[in-house]
């Protein structure tokens, strides 16, 4: 028994079987890399049994077992699952396909911090307008899916270009004119690993 730690590489011999409960609970995160995830997740604690020359089972339980992630994982099959998850990825302008710079605000009070993340958002998209490279696209602001972490509320805008330099230079140029009050702060997340 153990936790999703078991899945990074420890190596326990005599592992005959793996059973993953709930494998789809990250699946419907507000994230595009929620499958990634999961994919990685079951293919990794997959890996923990069997191994050398003696067999192993994988019970994997899941409300989603026709999700991609899921059928990928339980085939081991990469390349099933890159050909699906990437064109999607292409289409809506995701990484691996652009860099994303995420802005995370947060404030003790909610609306201060929501008209703040607006406030920045405007400057953003100012700086946007002044950039040479045109294909800067801005998500938000937006809540973050988890709304509060230490008595902070949050809220968050998304930043994509297939040029990251281009997205620096509009951070860096916002970053120079915009110092928030003293309540609030906000954090530079550049190629984000999770959007929560």
């Amino acid at each position: 028994v153990g936790t999703q730690m078991i899945a990074k590489g420890l190596d326990f011999p005599n592992v005959h079987l793996v059973g993953v409960i709930n494998a789809d609970t990250a699946l419907h995160f507000p994230d595009f890399r929620a499958g990634e995830r999961t994919f990685q997740l079951v293919t990794q604690v997959a890996g923990r049994t069997g191994r050398g020359d003696q067999d192993g089972r994988v019970l994997v339980q899941t409300y989603s077992p026709e999700h991609l992630a899921i059928i990928a994982a339980s085939q081991h099959d990469y390349a099933l699952f890159a050909e699906q998850e990437l064109p999607g990825r292409e289409e809506f302008g995701y990484p691996p396909y652009c860099g994303m710079i995420r802005l995370i605000i947060r404030g003790a009070e909610d609306a201060a911090s929501m008209q703040y993340a607006q406030h920045l958002a405007q400057c953003c998209q100012a700086a946007i307008d002044q950039s040479p490279s045109s294909n800067i696209r801005m998500l938000g602001p937006a809540p973050a899916p988890i709304t509060k972490v230490r008595d902070k509320y949050r809220y968050h805008l998304l930043l994509l270009c297939d040029n990251i330099t281009a997205i620096r230079e509009v951070i860096a140029r916002v970053y120079e004119e915009q110092k928030p009050p003293n309540d609030i702060q906000w954090v530079v997340d550049v190629d984000p690993q999770n959007l929560l």
